[in-house]
C-alpha cells in the first residue's frame, strides 16, 4: 500500500542529475557485473545519443546547435564508413573473381573489336578496359606472358615488362588508367583511349627482348685476354710463318 510519501515521490518530476545518480545506482547491482562487452558499448552508445538528443530539443539554443551539428557528423561518419567498405567489397570480389576478364574468355581480337564498338559509341570507360583486356590477351597468346586466371592490371605490366623492358613505363601507365577507371570513379576520355589504342598497335609489332641462354657447365664463354689462341687477338694466326725477333728477316 502506498504512503503519502511514497505518491509524493512519485508524482515529483525527476531531473537530470537524479535520473544520472539512479542509472549509476542502477549499474551498481550485481546483475550489471557480467554484462557482456558489445551490450555495454551498445548501451552506452545508446545513452550518449539520447543525450544528444535531449540537448538538442531542450538545451537551449547553443547546446541544440552544438547537439545537431554532433548528429549530423556522427550519421555523415556512419554513412562513409558504410560506403568505403562496401566500395572495397566490390572492389575485392571483382579482383578475385574476374581480374582483368570477365566471365566469358574472348581472343584479343574479340576484345580489340569490342572496344572500337564502344569508343564508336562515347563509352570511353568501357572502350578503355576492353582495350587493355585486348593488349592482355594479345600478349597471352604471343606467350609473353603467362595465362594466369585473376591477373591485375599492375601484374600484367609487371610482366609484360620484362620481356617488353621499352614498353615498362607505357605499360605501368596502362595499368593505372584501367584501375582509375575501373575501380577509381574516374571517368573514361577520349585522349586516354587512344593513347590505349596507340600503345596496342605498338606492342603488337614489337618484339621481345632474347633471353640470355644459360652456358653449361664446364664450358669456356670465351678466350682470355692475352691468351695465345690460333685466331686470338695478339696471338699467332694458324697457318701464319713465325715471326722473327726484333724485326730480323730471314731463316737462322
Amino acid at each position: 500500500m502506498l504512503t503519502a510519501a511514497s505518491a509524493l515521490r512519485l508524482d515529483t518530476p525527476v531531473d537530470r542529475e537524479e535520473a544520472a545518480r539512479r542509472a549509476a545506482e542502477e549499474l551498481l547491482k550485481p546483475a550489471y557485473e557480467k554484462e557482456p562487452l558489445v551490450d555495454q558499448i551498445y548501451r552506452r552508445v545508446m545513452q550518449f545519443l539520447g543525450d544528444l538528443f535531449d540537448a538538442a530539443t531542450g538545451g537551449g539554443t547553443a547546446g541544440g546547435i552544438i547537439a545537431t551539428v554532433l548528429i549530423v557528423l556522427i550519421i555523415l561518419g556512419v554513412i562513409v564508413l558504410i560506403s568505403w567498405e562496401l566500395r572495397k567489397t566490390v572492389r575485392r570480389n571483382a579482383l578475385v573473381a574476374g581480374g582483368l576478364f570477365g566471365e566469358r574468355a574472348m581472343t584479343a581480337a574479340e576484345h580489340r573489336a569490342a572496344s572500337v564498338g564502344l569508343a564508336a559509341e562515347g563509352r570511353w570507360t568501357e572502350a578503355i578496359q576492353e582495350r587493355l583486356r585486348a593488349i592482355a590477351r594479345d600478349l597471352e597468346e604471343r606467350a609473353l606472358v603467362d595465362g594466369m586466371p585473376g591477373r591485375t592490371a599492375d601484374e600484367l605490366a609487371a610482366e609484360a615488362a620484362v620481356s617488353l623492358p621499352g614498353f615498362a613505363t607505357e605499360l605501368a601507365a596502362a595499368a593505372r588508367a584501367f584501375d582509375d577507371v575501373t575501380y577509381g570513379g574516374v571517368p573514361g576520355t577520349r585522349e586516354v583511349y587512344e593513347v590505349m589504342s596507340s600503345l596496342d598497335d605498338r606492342l603488337r609489332q614489337a618484339r621481345p627482348v632474347p633471353l640470355a641462354t644459360p652456358v653449361p657447365a664446364g664450358v669456356s664463354t670465351g678466350t682470355p685476354i692475352g691468351a695465345g689462341a690460333a685466331g686470338a687477338p695478339g696471338g699467332p694466326v694458324a697457318g701464319a710463318p713465325d715471326q722473327p725477333e726484333n724485326g730480323a728477316g730471314g731463316a737462322a
